[in-house]
């Protein structure tokens, strides 16, 4: 059963009739034809955009003004945890903050407050030679352990609270006394990570570090996956640099990563997967180190990370149109696969294998800049043909008409990346604004990036 949600869901309901011709008296030209379409499309991204955005506005933990990991609308935590905040989701939402600035959910002064809040709420909370944990209790800001062992620093969590931190402190730079300070109350924040203590004196980075049990996870971050902006940041930092060396031996495998494959037609530009013989990854690679990283132009001597992510969403596409599973749904207007939950509970959905006929929103809809046409076909069948699978916050997580299965229920990680990726594919604001920072600069100059 459909329903209208928000009054800007009518609005574009609206445009969608205007859009189909039907005019009394008269034949609408082809200008007009086109304005209708462009209305369309421009109510459709301001509503999907503000329904998200709010997940990290009216739905934050109010202590910290951070975003919760999960909000369920049906109030069922088996865990217990809704009060947990995600150090990962909430730099996505810092992010999804400014494009509330930008379109004018809110004010710049109200953003502001907010970010006052998080900033000194992290300036408090555990970290671990700078590094703060996956999970905050959002009340207290101790850590709340992801598992057994995973109860001290996340280096890749922290990297992407890190870079939408720096794109808040490009904004507000140059800017009053008060905002003067929330600047440079970021940037201590930022020079206090130790980046390079989280190499144990090796060529590559760890993910993790626990008080309790030190390096135990032992897990080592290289080939290609969602951390790439983890070692940019690393090389970029003023106080805790790593060398070039950890990046091409770590991350880069002695240029191993560069050994690609052609799926569905298109090279993958990078060696996806070490350790199995997967093509192609869950799209959420081609989005969380890409919020502020901005791609265009992006080069290196391993990859043209534009080149990159746009063939791994167009992958993607094509993969849902040849649909090897035969499952029910998966098109051209429904298509997209990355971590989110399913009918087995959380999940790595991607092309292959680990295909259990889910489609997660965000896989599409954060891919707008790499593939316009189609993300639009898919966020039109959401809005205008299955809203039920829509509600105050947007697209639920995910969803399987093959097992005719969705839950009301939301993750920061997958709502984060919608309203910054619209963004970018809009405006392009924070690609402009992270990618100004004179450090991130200094970063990929020293290893050896090419950037416009």
């Amino acid at each position: 059963m459909k329903k209208i949600i928000f009054p800007i869901l009518l609005m574009a309901l609206i445009s969608a009739i205007v859009f189909s011709g039907c005019k009394t008296g008269s034949q609408k030209s082809a200008e007009e034809i086109q304005e209708a379409k462009n209305s369309l499309k421009d109510s459709l991204l301001n509503l999907v955009q503000y329904q998200t955005f709010q997940y990290f506005w009216d739905g934050a933990e109010p202590v910290s003004g951070m975003a919760r990991e999960r909000i369920h609308m049906d109030n069922v935590y088996p865990q217990n945890d809704q009060d947990v905040v995600t150090l990962g989701g909430s730099g996505f939402g810092v992010m999804a903050i400014l494009v509330g600035i930008e379109r004018g959910f809110i004010t710049r002064e109200q953003a502001l407050e907010r970010f006052q809040r998080i900033v000194a709420y992290l300036g408090k909370a555990d970290r671990f030679h700078g590094a703060w944990p996956h999970w905050l209790d959002g009340p207290t800001g101790k850590v709340k352990p992801f598992s057994k062992k995973d109860d001290g620093g996340d280096l890749v969590e922290t990297a992407f609270m890190i870079q939408g931190l720096l794109a808040v402190a490009e904004y507000y730079k140059g800017g009053n006394e008060v905002e003067q300070q929330l600047v440079a109350d970021i940037q201590q924040l930022w020079e206090d990570v130790e980046w390079d203590w989280y190499t144990q004196g090796k060529d590559v980075l760890y993910w993790h570090w626990s008080p309790n049990y030190g390096w135990d996870m032992n897990f080592p971050v290289g080939g290609y996956n969602e951390c790439l902006i983890m070692y940019v940041l690393a090389a970029s930092s003023p106080t805790h640099p790593i060398s070039p060396a950890v990046y091409d031996k770590g991350w880069a495998l002695n240029g191993d990563i560069a050994k690609d494959t052609i799926y569905y037609g298109l090279s993958t530009v990078l060696n996806f997967y070490e350790h199995n013989d997967d093509p192609i990854g869950p799209l959420f690679w081609a989005h969380y180190s890409y919020l502020g990283l901005n791609p265009k132009g992006l080069k290196d001597k391993y990859a043209d990370y534009w080149k990159l992510n746009v063939n791994h969403a167009t992958i993607h596409y094509r993969y849902a149109l040849d649909n090897p599973k035969n499952y029910k749904g998966y098109g051209e207007n429904q298509w997209g696969f990355t971590s989110s939950y399913s009918m087995r509970g959380y999940a790595g959905h991607r092309p292959g294998n680990a295909d259990l006929g889910v489609i997660s929103p965000t896989a599409a809809l954060s891919s707008f800049p790499y593939t316009p046409k189609e993300s639009m076909q898919f966020l039109k069948y959401l809005y205008l043909d299955a809203d039920s699978l829509v509600g105050k916050y947007g697209p639920y997580d995910a969803y399987s008409q093959t097992e005719n299965w969705y839950l009301p229920r939301y993750l920061a990680i997958d709502q984060g990346p919608i309203p910054v990726m619209i963004e970018n594919y809009r405006s392009g604001l924070l690609w402009n604004l992270f990618m100004r920072n004179e450090d991130v600069q200094t970063g990929l100059t020293k290893l050896g990036f090419e950037t416009p």
